[in-house]
């Protein structure tokens, strides 16, 4: 009977305790289908820093409860080894549960989930480059030294819908010009994720295998659903300012005579764009992707004014520090075709790169580092605002890498070309890249 009464006095106090404390939400209830955090959780399972159940198995398609999700956050923030990514997923996981790990003991600090509803990350960047083109018995040396001050706010609306910029003020340090200290609206969009839905407006970045084919915002919309398998739909008008500076130069860049290509009949510094890409990913060693991006713009003297370019890619991961990554791309239009007098045989209607990387550099985490050896064939009419910084469009050839964190979000990267002219092989370029990025 003691025993009895005992045991009904605990229960009391301990329901007496829970009420006040799960006022705010009942932790047995189940987190909502849609809600963000099944997608925060899955990325971070995919990643090997939240392990699920504790049959190590994380069950992505039934629904979970408040106080199960909270078990997983509270293992994820025991954990210091992480990247800076899901560190930031882990942060926003602890304070949308911060009372359920409350309940659990795990002290969740400065994390306020309604205080803040902008948040606000930042880069100051240092760039130095050096081009040695040699040709036709001549040289010349191509120097910028660029610093570039980013800042990269995301304002929450509601559980589902965020908006995002990029803010950017740059200048030459060999001149002191440049943006003459005015920042520049690069990226905004405003971004709606649901369950295996993604909804985006605005000017924003495509993701359509853009390291090799175009790595430019374009102002529209795109879709993106799926879970394992996902499909992306874009459309909108593309590269405004970009494509008539890019293209002009294509097979030209840094080339000491005119030999190459013929008169340059200009170019819409705007082009319509569509895009569809694929991209596989079941948290296996091996990831796959593929594209179709069109691109119309008004070419003087051109009957083919578009340019359609398929593209496919593949990345496989041998363990956690070694992974190859190959890419390549193919577009139904040569040079000749929109509109350039090409002297050499080349007609640049192919990219194609391979990349085998060991490591990598975390900017949370000192003394991490990584180094790559990578091929790029980067066909003028493919490749029309890749990514990589060590060989230039219209340019093949070898890059080598590393990169280094000596300080917490402090990165150093060094990186050295030796590429031809796809034009004409007897023009040579080599480039010397290096950078200095300080995160905030």
């Amino acid at each position: 009977m003691k025993k009895t009464l005992v045991s009904a006095l605990t229960t009391a106090l301990v329901v007496g305790a829970a009420s006040t404390t799960f006022a705010a939400a009942n932790p047995f209830s189940d987190v909502p289908a849609d809600h963000w955090a099944y997608d925060a959780v899955s990325q971070l399972a995919a990643d090997g820093v939240i392990e699920g159940y504790g049959d190590t198995t994380f069950r992505g398609n039934q629904n979970i409860t408040r106080y199960e999700m909270a078990q997983m956050i509270a293992k994820a923030m025991a954990k210091s080894d992480v990247s800076a990514a899901d560190k930031a997923l882990i942060d926003k996981l602890a304070a949308e549960f911060s009372d359920e790990l409350n309940n659990l003991g795990v002290r969740v600090s400065n994390l306020e989930r309604n205080a803040d509803m902008v948040k606000w990350n930042g880069m100051a960047r240092y760039t130095y480059t050096r081009d040695k083109y040699e040709g036709y018995g001549q040289e010349k040396k191509d120097k910028n030294n660029e610093l570039l001050f980013r800042l990269e706010p995301t304002a929450e609306v509601n559980d589902h819908w965020h908006v995002k910029a990029r803010l950017e003020a740059k200048t030459d340090l060999k001149s002191d010009q440049g943006n003459d200290g005015n920042v520049s609206l690069k990226r905004i969009w405003a971004q709606g994720d649901y369950n295996n839905f993604q909804v985006k407006l605005g000017k924003l970045p495509s993701t359509v295998n853009n390291t090799l084919v175009f790595d430019n915002p374009y102002s529209g919309a795109a879709v993106t659903f799926g879970k394992n398998l996902k499909a992306t739909l874009e459309a909108g008008r593309a590269g405004t300012g970009e494509f008539g500076d890019t293209l002009k130069h294509k097979g030209t860049r840094g080339l000491i005579t005119e030999k190459l290509l013929g008169e340059y009949d200009g170019i819409s510094k705007t082009a319509s764009y569509q895009g569809i890409g694929l991209a596989y990913n079941d948290g296996s060693k091996l990831t796959g992707r593929a594209g179709y991006q069109h691109f119309d713009w008004n070419i003087e003297n051109a009957d083919n004014d578009d340019v359609g370019i398929w593209s496919v890619g593949a990345n496989y991961r041998f363990d956690k520090n070694v992974a190859f990554d190959a890419s390549y791309a193919k577009s139904n239009r040569d040079l000749e075709d929109v509109g350039f007098d090409v002297k050499g045989d080349d007609s640049q209607d192919k990219s194609y790169a391979f990349e085998l990387d060991y490591k990598g550099a975390q900017q949370q985490n000192v003394g991490t580092w990584g180094a790559w050896v990578a091929y790029r064939y980067l066909g003028a009419l493919t490749s029309l605002k890749p990514t990589y910084d060590g060989i230039h469009e219209g340019y093949k050839g070898w890059e080598v890498g590393m990169n280094y964190t000596p300080f917490q979000n402090v990165v150093g990267t060094l990186r050295y070309g030796d590429t031809k002219n796809l034009a004409d092989n007897d023009v040579k370029d080599k480039v010397f890249f290096g950078r200095i990025e300080v995160f905030f």
